[in-house]
């Protein structure tokens, strides 16, 4: 028997977005449960109530999915913009079933961005206790001095907190300009462009080159792949997260091909 759970919890396990996200879609009022606007923290049974989401029904997704996108500049890290914005949901359109990113890029950062149906996994790929490292590469100007290395690595008081140490190393260096590592183990909105404008270096370019263990590697710019199931279960137990049962998630890599176009292997 079914029992009804809070809504941004049920949003989350039908694939519809993150808790957070989930939240924020109930409090625009986009959310009906048996034709009445809900509420934050009313409750739904996915299987006797009508949920709806812009008037269009919620199901219960079938099996998880994860992909990574390479995203290139000037895309939203959104699947709606009201301003009509370029939003990667225009990049992931061929997939079969519904996905939402796992964390943002901001609309001038490029590079990996994890995508998913998976609540569970989202929810754990974000949290900050579980640490899960990130990596960019990252274009300064005017240059680097070994004062502001050190700094970076240290932490930054930013909006009245101390960011956590980063591993910060020097890839290429020029008079004018220098191209660092930057491993986070947090993740704060715009972290790495608000701890170089607070050391007075412009951010001429910022690109995550990995997510745990999970590198863009060749991947080119608007295009996505399914991770493996390998993948996943290396990025679940880096967060801490059990298997999942058996035939949840085994899929991975099965249908999808890195062009977006599906296919079925045989």
């Amino acid at each position: 028997m079914s029992e009804p759970i809070r809504l941004q919890k049920l949003l989350s396990e039908c694939g519809v977005a993150s808790r957070r996200a989930a939240e924020k879609l109930i409090e625009a009022g986009r959310v009906q449960v048996n034709g009445q606007t809900a509420k934050v923290g009313d409750k739904a049974d996915a299987e006797k109530d009508r949920v709806t989401l812009d008037g269009k029904p919620i199901r219960r997704r079938a099996e998880p999915i994860c992909i990574m996108l390479h995203k290139p500049r000037g895309y939203i890290t959104t699947m709606h913009d009201e301003k009509n914005r370029k939003c990667v949901a225009e990049l992931v359109k061929d997939l079969p079933m519904r996905v939402y990113p796992v964390g943002r890029l901001d609309r001038e950062s490029e590079g990996l961005l994890l995508m998913t149906n998976d609540g569970e996994f989202a929810n754990a790929m974000m949290h900050p206790s579980h640490h899960v490292p990130k990596t960019y590469r990252v274009t300064v100007k005017p240059g680097i001095t070994e004062e502001q290395l050190n700094r970076m690595a240290e932490g930054i008081v930013i909006d009245g907190r101390k960011t956590a140490p980063a591993e910060v190393r020097v890839l290429e260096e020029e008079k004018d300009r220098a191209v660092l590592q930057i491993v986070l183990h947090e993740g704060r909105n715009r972290e790495i462009r608000k701890m170089c404008e607070a050391l007075n270096l412009e951010t001429a370019r910022l690109k995550r080159i990995a997510f745990g263990p999970i590198r863009l590697g060749m991947l080119p710019p608007g295009k996505w792949r399914e991770l493996t199931g390998e993948e996943v279960a290396a990025l679940r137990a880096l967060a801490g997260l059990k298997a999942p049962a058996e035939g949840g998630g085994k899929r991975s890599g099965g249908k999808f091909r890195r062009n977006g176009q599906a296919k079925s292997r045989r």
